[in-house]
């Protein structure tokens, strides 16, 4: 069997706003690191021995940015798979089972906009997951919690299957602070990563018993769609019909052969500034720059700029983050609430006035 990874980069990553926008989200900026996070999890997924070239499932309105990223560290996908309109990960992951060259490939599942900083033992946990994913099991990755973290999605898990490898007891959305400190001193649950290694096959058969619809509106979306070289665009009328669901919700949390594979590779979604603030690199006081920051008497700071140079004095835990036309300041215990700020700042924009030779231009009947 082949071992095919998909990564997926669709996401909007509007929780790093302003730095990161429905133009530019995340997974096209560099952090934590000089590469950006896509072409830091092409690379992983090239490290992994004997995967071949990977299924790329992206935006259509970021084509030309996607494929300059693969290039810029000598990547070619197998597929180039374009969403014309978002759907969510579930038809994502359909399009690319029907698109793996055998029907029986094992794709290796991987969002674009993560961090694992032991690639090495990623790797190995892999391997280690291929024979149960070859007679049929689902294989998901949890994560090693060292914190009772509420923002996360925990997995349960149950018996020995092999080694250290467990069947998936239950999937727990988000918890309340304290549900997540009893399920962290329990030591049974792991955080859910949304790593996943399957059979195309299998993933498919799960798809057909849960939404009986989806894969045959994706395979129609597929076969009336446009193709070049690799590059495939699903019809964007048979793929807007299709009802945006997540692979989590439709498939990984019901079907019945689920395993899980405890991971400590240093991960992080960074789906927070704070969580960006835990795995950028920091000095004695706890505070991590980036740009032209100037800082004195301040502690446990997130402070970046690509505009305007930042200068702090006497401040703790704040998350300061200055664009060419937005500054950010927020509490770090806070930073999951930038989605409020994000909401505000669409109601609020206004379009901008014409210029005065634009508005006279206007005004001046045509000769």
């Amino acid at each position: 069997m082949q071992l095919i990874p998909v990564i997926l980069s669709g996401g909007s990553g509007t929780r790093l706003w302003p730095l990161s926008t429905e133009q530019t989200p995340k997974q096209f900026l560099p952090l934590a690191g000089e590469k950006s996070l896509l072409q830091q999890t092409v690379l992983r997924a090239r490290s992994i021995r004997h995967a071949a070239a990977p299924i790329i499932v992206a935006s259509q309105e970021h084509e030309r940015r996607v494929i300059a990223e693969l290039s810029a560290v000598g990547c070619a996908p197998s597929r180039l798979l374009l969403k014309p309109i978002g759907r969510n990960t579930a038809p994502a992951l359909a399009m690319a089972a029907l698109e793996s060259v055998e029907e029986d490939n094992l794709l290796l599942v991987m969002p674009s906009d993560h961090v694992i900083r032991n690639v090495e033992a990623f790797g190995k946990a892999v391997h280690r997951a291929l024979s149960l994913a070859e007679v049929g099991w689902l294989v998901t990755f949890g994560i090693t919690p060292d914190r009772p973290a509420t923002g996360y999605g925990y997995i349960h898990m149950g018996d020995s299957l092999s080694g250290p490898i467990c069947r998936v007891n239950r999937f727990v959305e988000k918890p309340e602070a304290a549900r997540a400190e009893r399920m962290l001193a329990e030591g049974s649950y792991l955080w859910n990563a949304g790593i996943f290694l399957l059979r195309s096959d299998r993933l498919l058969e799960e798809l057909s018993i849960q939404a009986p619809t989806l894969v045959g509106s994706v395979r129609k979306a597929l076969s009336t769609g446009h193709r070049e070289a690799g590059r495939v665009i699903p019809d964007r009328a048979t793929f807007a019909a299709i009802e945006a669901q997540s692979i989590d919700y439709l498939v990984m949390e019901r079907a019945s052969r689920m395993a899980v594979v405890p991971v400590d590779v240093g991960w992080s979604d960074i789906g927070s500034w704070d969580a960006l603030h835990e795995v950028e690199t920091r000095d004695d006081s706890d505070n991590a720059f980036h740009g032209d920051v100037l800082a004195l008497d301040s502690q446990g700071c997130l402070i970046r700029s690509d505009g305007p140079r930042v200068a702090a004095l006497g401040i703790s835990d704040l998350v300061i983050v200055a664009t060419e036309d937005v500054v950010l300041v927020i509490p770090r215990e806070r930073a999951q609430e930038v989605r409020r700020l994000v909401r505000l700042a669409a109601e609020t924009t206004e379009p901008p006035a014409p210029s005065p030779a634009a508005a006279l231009s206007a005004a001046t009947p045509a000769s």
